[in-house]
């Protein structure tokens, strides 16, 4: 298995209301799309490995967004972000926080739906095309400029998950909550090539 990531870590603050953990599997590498995604011309695509592990870097401080319908992209409603992105075998990973008391219509739809049903779509920028002509678009750089949670169906690539982190509340709730109870003293405290821009999903 090969494996490559990096995080951003970010102060625990337990029970936080707008910050709620999420996992998923944003795309995967090597491997052609299910469809065109928008801005492909029509194309499916390959993300190569190492355009994806040279841009794993731009994931990091990157937004999720949602569409209403949940069937596409709306980079307004930026509702989470990322903070940690792993290539494991041929899925790039990756988890973060939703803001989930300022989209609070957003988490029921999201828990109406199920995480079955949910997937995650890429937005790229700077995308660099092996062959225009090919039927199949290799990308062999790209810039990752955020992502979409929309259903599995509608994404370019169907076999990518997306889902809450029930556990990681709930462990925090736990923690909360002994901490309630006992009091401690403060710590101390990366042909000729063409540029075109590729975006997952439909709109």
């Amino acid at each position: 298995m090969q494996l490559q990531g990096m995080a951003v870590e970010f102060p625990a603050v337990m029970g936080h209301p707008n910050r709620v953990p999420f996992e998923g599997v944003l795309t995967r590498v090597d491997a052609p799309s299910d469809k065109a995604p928008s801005g492909a011309r029509g194309h499916r695509v390959v993300l190569t490995r190492d355009a994806a592990e040279a841009a794993l870097p731009s994931l990091l401080g990157m937004a999720v967004d949602f569409k209403a319908g949940w069937d596409g992209h709306d980079a307004k409603q930026k509702c989470g972000i990322i903070t940690s992105a792993v290539i494991e075998g041929d899925a790039v990973r990756v988890s973060g926080y939703l803001f989930a008391r300022d989209f609070a219509e957003m988490m029921q739809e999201m828990h109406a739906h199920g995480d079955d049903a949910l997937g995650m779509s890429y937005e790229l920028a700077d995308a660099h095309v092996e062959d225009m002509r090919a039927e199949t678009w290799r990308l062999t750089k790209a810039t990752f400029t955020g992502a979409a949670i929309l259903l599995r169906t509608k994404a370019a690539y169907r076999n990518t998950s997306f889902r809450v982190v029930r556990e990681k509340m709930a462990a925090c709730s736990a923690r909360t909550g002994a901490r309630k109870s006992v009091r401690r003293a403060p710590a101390m405290e990366p042909m000729p090539v063409r540029r075109c821009a590729v975006k997952e999903g439909t709109r």
